[in-house]
Order: C-alpha cells, then structure tokens, then sequence
C-alpha cells in the first residue's frame, strides 16, 4: 500500500463502503501475514524497534540467535533484551552502526548487526531496523586459517630445534663416555664414586632434554595415522586402567559410562590412546584432588563421541578460545601442549574437538569421530522406510 493511503482511508472512511472498508482491512491483513513469513525465512536476524527503543518486530531468525519467544519481546525495550546492543549508543547516533557481537546463549555465536535509521517523510527518525548476521563459520574458518599458519610456523621452528639440540645432546653423551671409562680406570674408588654419581645425574637431564624436544616434536609435527579396525571402548578402558595408580593417588575416581553398542572404527590406536591419556590427565589435574570424572560413548548415523567431563575448577569464558592454541594453560607447570596434540590427531583422523568449561562447574572435552559406515534410509514404493548398512567408499 502506498504511503499515507490509511490516513487518507480514515478521513474518508463515513463516505467508504463497509464492504470495501473489510476489504482494505483483509489486505493488510495479508500483506502483512505475507512479509512476516518472508522475513522469517531469512538467513539474517532482523529486529524493528521504534523511535524510543521499544521493539516491534523480531523475525525468527533473531529470536533464535538468542533464544528468545516473540510473544515476549514485542513492547519490551531494546537494551533490556539484547545485551551487547545499546539503544543509547543508537539514539545518539546520527549515521549508520556496524559492530560484532558475541553471545554464548543459547549457542556460543559470533554476530555481526549493522542499524540503520527507518526515515519518515521528514528528517526525524521513526525508529530502527537491525539486521544480524552469522558470522560463526567465517570465524571458525578464520580460526582454523590461523591455526595452520602457526603450525606451520612451530614444526619450522622444531625442525631448527631439533638439529641445534640434538647434535649438542649427542656429543655430551659422548664424551660422558669418555669421562665415564677413565673415571673407572684412574680415579681413587672414593672419588671415582662421587664422580659417577654426578654423571648419572648429567645422563638423566640429558634424556629428559631429549624427551622435551621429541614431546615438542610429537605436538606439531604432522604424522600420518596408521588405521586399523578398533573398539574404542577397549581403548578407553585400557588408557583408565593405564592411568588409574596416578589418578587414585588424587583420589578422583573415574566413572565409565561405555555403550556397548559403539561400532568399530579405523583409527590409529596408539595416537588415541594418546589422546586419551592426555584428557584423562588434563581432567585430573583440573580437580586437584577430591573429584570425579565421568567418561561416555555414545554413537549416531555419522559419528561416534567419546566425552570426558570432570568437576574441576573449570575456565572462564573467555579463555575457552584460547585451549587449543599452543602454550596456553592454566596451570603453573603446564607445557600448553597436551590439547594440542589432541586437537591434531583428531584432526588427522577427519574428527572434531569440542571443548566445554565453566567456571568452578567443571569442563567437558568431547572427541566426535566419522563412522566408518552409515545407515542410509531407503523408500521402498507404497511402503515403510527400512534402514539399510551400507559400507562407505574410501577414497585412495
């Protein structure tokens, strides 16, 4: 309809037909049926809000980014509902606003709104219309762009590590040797003793300077899995039997809670059995003492999860961005290395990370992996579905 056509519909409206008066009733009554469901079939979040910050209009697209119900927002103000968007900052502002936005409710999103003044005949403004988008993926995307290029950048820097170190490493025990044969066949029994026990102790550091650089290497050094067929129930078990003395010594107790159910997959054992490890020490740690971890599997169609979840202190939320990058922990004597090694062996094996923590609640790290089959639905004509295994195709 025409602008200014209602004001013009309303000052004739004793000479209009009632008839026709239900008619240009029903039409905007369709029309605006008909705009509300384009809108809510859009990608983008878009909120309508008036000249004094009372909102009007929210699409379904915006409630879901926030977790919100319609029926609750129309009427209320902007500011109160959609934290991180200040209607003082709008109603001051004369031109256009672009800003990033991060929520962590009901779904940790990146958001992107941009408002722009809806403009009546006259220079005033009758209110504002904010148009959220996603930016969630692109952000991930851009995250894992990063990370590459930092991976890239350590495995350089190890390389040049590994050689200026190593070949040092090599000739001190070479010469230990040397020190060691003439110590035995010159020195006096009493000083011969002393000087052997200090270069057992000079061996030692230097085996635990070559297990530092080969751990380093181990976390950002691609290596190619070796894929067999594996129950992963198996292997959790055996990383909790494995590690049950260190943990029991913490007094935490594990908790297995397995499906029996779970499908084999081609993983390579002992790179998840690493991994394992790692999140069973991480979660121990995490508690101290005094605690409890809880390790499930469970599978669908496309995946099996395996998730170890402890009530430790837990992070902040800000931090939980930060786990998978190299040497970042919160612990004093941490290497920040240990999710590392997760995050890369998963994803050498096609699967994802997803990491959980809240403060003084406890952390939650689930490891999902692709099936190596999945069930396709077939249709049978003029009958019931049947859920049919098939194998999937590997490529060379």
């Amino acid at each position: 309809m025409k602008s200014g056509f209602l004001d013009k519909l309303i000052d004739n409206l004793d000479r209009v037909d009632p008839e026709e008066v239900q008619r240009y009733v029903l039409k905007a009554v369709q029309e605006k049926g008909f705009l509300e469901k384009v809108f809510d079939a859009l990608q983008e979040g878009v909120v309508v809000v008036g000249a004094h910050g009372t909102i009007h209009y929210v699409n379904r697209c915006a409630l879901d980014f926030f977790g919100f119900d319609r029926q609750e927002l129309i009427g209320q103000s902007l500011s109160d509902q959609f934290p991180g968007i200040e209607w003082q900052e709008i109603s001051n502002s004369q031109r256009s606003i672009n800003r990033d936005l991060e929520v962590f409710y009901p779904e940790h999103r990146y958001l992107n709104f941009y408002i722009s003044p809806l403009e009546d005949s006259g220079d005033d403004s009758s209110g504002y219309v904010i148009i959220l988008r996603d930016d969630t993926q692109t952000r991930q995307v851009q995250r894992e762009e990063l990370e590459s290029e930092r991976i890239a950048a350590l495995t350089m820097m190890a390389a040049g590590v590994a050689h200026e170190l190593g070949n040092p490493l090599n000739s001190l025990n070479i010469h230990l040797q040397l020190v060691e044969r003439k110590v035995k066949k010159h020195a006096p029994a009493d000083l011969a003793s002393d000087l052997l026990e200090s270069l057992d102790v000079t061996r030692s550091e230097i085996k635990r300077l070559n297990f530092i650089i080969e751990k380093f290497l181990g976390a950002v050094r691609p290596s190619k899995p070796n894929l067999e067929p594996v129950d992963l129930n198996d292997l959790v078990a055996a990383a909790v039997a494995f590690l049950a003395p260190e943990v029991q010594d913490r007094n935490v107790t594990i908790t297995l809670q397995l499906n029996p159910d779970v499908p084999k997959l081609s993983v390579d054992a002992d790179q998840m059995k690493q991994v394992f490890y790692n999140l069973i020490r991480n979660s121990a740690q995490a508690i101290g003492a005094d605690g409890s971890i809880i390790v499930s599997t469970t599978y669908d169609d496309y995946s099996v999860s395996i998730a170890f979840a402890d009530d430790g202190h837990g992070i902040a939320s800000d931090q939980v961005g930060q786990v998978f990058e190299p040497y970042f922990t919160t612990k004093k004597t941490g290497s920040g290395l240990g999710l590392l090694v997760v995050h890369r062996i998963v994803r050498e094996h096609g699967g994802q990370v997803e990491f959980e923590s809240r403060e003084s609640e406890g952390t939650t790290v689930t490891i999902n992996l692709p099936r190596a089959e999945r069930q396709v639905r077939l249709l049978p004509e003029g009958g019931a579905a049947d859920v049919i295994e098939v194998d999937a195709v590997e490529s060379e």
